[in-house]
C-alpha cells in the first residue's frame, strides 16, 4: 500500500532512464534530513539505515552492528510518522529488514538517550494505553496472544509448554532443564509441602501445577481464560492420571474460591491492569489460609512506563508490566508483608535467546501455516523482547509475600539453594 504526502511525496513507479523531477529532489532531501535528525537525537547510535535508492548513514566511530533497511518511502513514512508502532509493522510487511543481529540493533536503539522537546511529545503521543482488563476484557486479550494455536507454541517452547521465564543456576542447561529449576524455585520460596493446597492465578498450559503435583504433593486448583491452554491442560492431567490432584478451571481469577496454603501468579499480573492490583490482593487475601504464602512473577520496570506501542496493539493487548512501587498496592491495603524480591532480568534475556533460536529453526514451518507477515512479526517479538531485558528496560520479579501474623516461617533463605 502507498501513501501520498505533501511533504514527503509519493511512491509511483518511474520509467527507466527517468530523472527525478524538482518536487522530487526536495521531497528526498528533506527525507535524508529528516533521517539524519532522527538518528542524531538517537545519540548516533551503532546501526547504519539504508534507503532503496543506495543512500546510507552510518553510526559516527563505530563499526555497525547492523543495517537497517528501508526498501521503499511510504516504509521512511511509516518510520519517520509512527515510530515504534511504524517500524513493527513496516518490519513484518518487509518493508523494513535488518541485515545483521537484530538482536544487537534493537538492544542500540533501547539504549539511545531519553528524547526531550517535541520528541518527547511525539513519543507519548505514539505510545498507547494498554486495553482494559476487565473481566471480558481480559478474556478477549489472552484470547488474542495464547489462542493462536498450541501448535505454534510447541514449535519454540519447551516440552512442558512454559511460556515464563526460565531460571538458569548453571549457564550451559538447557531450556528444558532451566524451566524445571525456575519451577523447583517457585515451589521452594513458597515452601510447599505434602498436602498443601495451592491456588494458582493464570497457569498457561498447565505445567508449573503439575510440577507442584507430582513432585511436591501439592494439590492444585488453577484459573485461566485462555480456551485452549486450559483444554490442553486438562486433557494431559487426564491422561497421565493426576487429575484428581489439579484442576484447571475456566474462569477469571477474581472468581478464585476456596481456602489455600499457598497462592501462586506467574506471568498473569502483566495482564490484570494497575487499576486492579488491590483488587488481586484482596483474592489473595480471600483464599489465603492464616500462615499460607504467596508468589507473584511478572515482567516489571525500574520505573513506570507504558507499554511498546506496537507490541501492545498487534502481540499483548492490555499488557502493562508494573513497578516494584506500583506492585505495592497489592500487598498494602491487604496488609501482606513481602518477605523476598528477587530480580531475574538476565535469566529471561537467555530464555528469549533460547526461545527465538528455535522459533528461527521453525521459520519455515511458521511462514507455511500463518504466513510471511505474521513470522516477521513474532520473530521481531521475540528478538524485541529479549533485547530489551538486555537493555534493561524490561526487568522479571519474583515477590514472596504472607499476613503480617504469619510467625511460621524460615528464618534464612538456605531453604531456596539446598
Amino acid at each position: 500500500m502507498t501513501t501520498s504526502n505533501p511533504v514527503f511525496g509519493k511512491d509511483r513507479p518511474k520509467k527507466s532512464g527517468m530523472t527525478a523531477t524538482p518536487s522530487e529532489d526536495r521531497s528526498r532531501s528533506y527525507e535524508r534530513y529528516l533521517l539524519r535528525r532522527v538518528l542524531d537525537a538517537m545519540g548516533s547510535p551503532r546501526f547504519a539505515v539504508a534507503l532503496w535508492d543506495g543512500f546510507k548513514i552510518s553510526p559516527k566511530d563505530a563499526t555497525p552492528v547492523a543495517t537497517v533497511n528501508v526498501h521503499s518511502r511510504s516504509a521512511l513514512n511509516q518510520l519517520l510518522r509512527q515510530g515504534d508502532m511504524g517500524f513493527g509493522d513496516a518490519f513484518s510487511n518487509g518493508g523494513i529488514s535488518v541485515e545483521g543481529d537484530l538482536v544487537a540493533m534493537l538492544v542500540a536503539a533501547f539504549t539511545v538517550p531519553e528524547p526531550t522537546g517535541i520528541a518527547a511529545v511525539m513519543k507519548s503521543l505514539q505510545q498507547r494505553k494498554p486495553r482494559a482488563n476487565t473481566k471480558d476484557g481480559s478474556r478477549e486479550n489472552i484470547h488474542h496472544h495464547y489462542d493462536i494455536g498450541n501448535d505454534f507454541y510447541r514449535l519454540w517452547l519447551d516440552k512442558e509448554m512454559q511460556y515464563t521465564c526460565a531460571y538458569f543456576p548453571e549457564d550451559e542447561l538447557t531450556i528444558e532443564a532451566a524451566q524445571q529449576a525456575k519451577m523447583d524455585h517457585i515451589c521452594r520460596k513458597l515452601q510447599l509441602r505434602p498436602g498443601d493446597r495451592v491456588a494458582e492465578a493464570g497457569c498457561g498450559w498447565g505445567g508449573l501445577a503439575r510440577h507442584m503435583a507430582l513432585n511436591y504433593g501439592a494439590t492444585v486448583s488453577s484459573w485461566n481464560v485462555s480456551d485452549e491452554q486450559v483444554q490442553y491442560a486438562t486433557d494431559r492431567a487426564k491422561a497421565e492420571g493426576y487429575d484428581d490432584r489439579v484442576t484447571y478451571v475456566l474462569d477469571d481469577y477474581r472468581n478464585i474460591t476456596g481456602e489455600y496454603d499457598a497462592f501462586v501468579s506467574v506471568g498473569m499480573l502483566e495482564h490484570v491492569g494497575l487499576d486492579n492490583y488491590t483488587e488481586l490482593g484482596g483474592v489473595v487475601d480471600r483464599c489465603l489460609t492464616q500462615n499460607g504464602r504467596a508468589l507473584v512473577h511478572t515482567i516489571g520496570r525500574n520505573r513506570p512506563r507504558l507499554m511498546n506501542a506496537w507490541i501492545e496493539k498487534r502481540i499483548f493487548p492490555g499488557a502493562y508490566p508494573p513497578t516494584i512501587k506500583e506492585m505495592m498496592e497489592i500487598f498494602e491495603p491487604n496488609r501482606f508483608s513481602v518477605l523476598d524480591v528477587e530480580n531475574l532480568r538476565l535469566h529471561y534475556a537467555k530464555t528469549l535467546a533460547h526461545w527465538l533460536a528455535r522459533y528461527d529453526a521453525s521459520d519455515e514451518q511458521v511462514q507455511a501455516e500463518f504466513g510471511e507477515d505474521f513470522a516477521r512479526a513474532w520473530r521481531l517479538y521475540l528478538a524485541g523482547s529479549q533485547a530489551a531485558f538486555l537493555a534493561g528496560g524490561l526487568q522479571l520479579f519474583q515477590v514472596v509475600f504472607t499476613r503480617e501474623r504469619n510467625n511460621e516461617l524460615a528464618a534464612t533463605r538456605r531453604h531456596l539453594y539446598s
